[in-house]
């Protein structure tokens, strides 16, 4: 039975007006097409140009098969990984394309890659709202042209027999081929928020790509000579894509979602740890607790997902003006938490004051409710700075002492740093509205 809104989502995708493509920036189209353009001119030129043996076709079967049993077998969990997961993603295809660009001729490369996406799409992805048809397009068109520069590092080379060096030359060049395209299509979806890990992925995105790249070297290494060995890589690739859905889920359980910083649970946690620490070591610790002034303005004015821009851009900030052993997190609204580990006090006040003073110095570029371009800038911050042991024995008395200083901050005047000996010079203050 077919509901009223799969019927809608049916006349949708056959309205070429109403695809999700044309909603994305207009740099991210024209590249896309470009690059699609580029690799069926490329795999026609091929077709035309390179004879294909009947010995190649049925290897590029058997590369499909194991590809698509592979995937059926991790189904589930590639689903669940994809689901968790913005752009970029690595769906460990590259232990199957990457042997196929080494082996096959380039069309042949591309016909595995049209098949393996095309299974993905239907099994894997299907449902996943953010994975549109247009981005599966491509991803395929990226891992294509990646084969063809395996390949074409392969005839660089001169030699396409199964040596060491040669899987290795063909993989760089796979790898950074890939990589590329990947990181220059998400900066043109998304300029305004592009950072290198955000286009180019983290070390840990990056390292797990190229573990999908050597696995398919040993599969390259195997076919040959004993296909039958290769059916020993469905395991270890399992367990790989099971590790990966494993930290997803943890991250995604410790970190808030909006902000990427340490949720309120997770960080509490980790302070009281650090409590444990430094009272074993007589040591001690500082705490800030951020609260951006006038916050509710922005929602009011410019919509909240400008104002969603504004925490990511302060959480940006935080992370960067803080140390890795630190623990910086989101308590929720506009509050910000940082514990900055064996810290007195005056070092504390200096990290408060320069982020207070990044704050201010901090522009945003986004777009209003109607979509328009706004530039949010000007903004404030009121820190409170308390310190263990002096204003407290427990993570709640510390925390207790730092939000004191931040309602003491935003009643003598917001846009300050107080901490807790500066609180009796506020305390005779007549009450005034400190709502953020």
């Amino acid at each position: 039975m077919i509901t009223s809104e799969e019927r809608a989502g049916h006349r949708s995708a056959l309205t070429v007006g109403a695809w999700e493509l044309w909603k994305r920036p207009t740099n991210w189209i024209t590249f896309t097409g470009l690059t699609v353009a580029a690799m069926l001119a490329l795999t026609g030129i091929f077709t035309m140009t390179i004879t294909v043996e009947t010995s190649q076709v049925m290897t590029c079967l058997l590369l499909a098969a194991l590809a698509i049993a592979q995937a059926e077998a991790t189904r589930r969990i590639e689903h669940q990984r994809r689901s968790l997961s913005i752009t970029p993603h690595v769906s460990m295809t590259s232990v199957w394309v990457f042997p196929g660009a080494f082996i096959l001729p380039p069309q042949l490369s591309a016909l595995l890659v049209a098949v393996i996406y095309l299974h993905l799409g239907f099994r894997s992805w299907s449902g996943i709202r953010h994975v549109n048809p247009h981005r599966t397009v491509a991803n395929a068109t990226t891992m294509t042209m990646s084969a063809f520069a395996g390949w074409g590092a392969v005839q660089l080379v001169g030699d396409a027999s199964v040596t060491v060096s040669s899987i290795c030359f063909a993989g760089l060049a796979f790898f950074v081929v890939n990589t590329a395209l990947t990181g220059i299509g998400l900066y043109l979806a998304a300029p305004g928020k592009a950072s290198v890990p955000n286009c180019l992925g983290t070390w840990d995105d990056n390292i797990l790509e190229l573990s999908t790249v050597c696995l398919g070297g040993l599969v390259i290494a195997a076919l040959p000579y004993q296909p039958a060995l290769v059916l020993l890589i469905f395991l270890p690739l399992y367990v790989l894509q099971r590790s990966v859905l494993i930290k997803q889920l943890e991250e995604l359980a410790t970190t808030d979602q909006k902000t990427q910083l340490l949720n309120a649970t997770t960080w509490q946690q980790g302070a009281i740890r650090e409590v444990a620490r430094a009272e074993r070591e007589n040591g001690q610790f500082g705490a800030l607790m951020i609260d951006l002034d006038h916050f509710k303005s922005i929602n009011d004015t410019y919509g909240h997902l400008a104002g969603d821009d504004v925490l990511k851009g302060v959480a940006a900030l935080v992370k960067a003006e803080t140390r890795t052993q630190d623990l910086a997190g989101r308590f929720g609204g506009e509050e910000f938490v940082v514990l900055l580990t064996s810290s007195s006090k005056h070092e504390s006040v200096a990290v408060a004051e320069r982020i207070r003073q990044r704050i201010s110095e901090m522009v945003i570029r986004t777009r209003d409710n109607e979509g328009n371009p706004v530039v949010i800038e000007q903004r404030t911050a009121s820190v409170g700075v308390a310190t263990y042991p002096l204003d407290g024995r427990t993570i709640d008395e510390v925390m207790a002492s730092a939000d004191a200083s931040v309602y003491a901050a935003k009643r003598n005047g917001r846009n300050r740093v107080v901490s807790s000996p500066d609180l009796a010079s506020v305390a005779e203050m007549p009450m005034e509205s400190v709502a953020a």
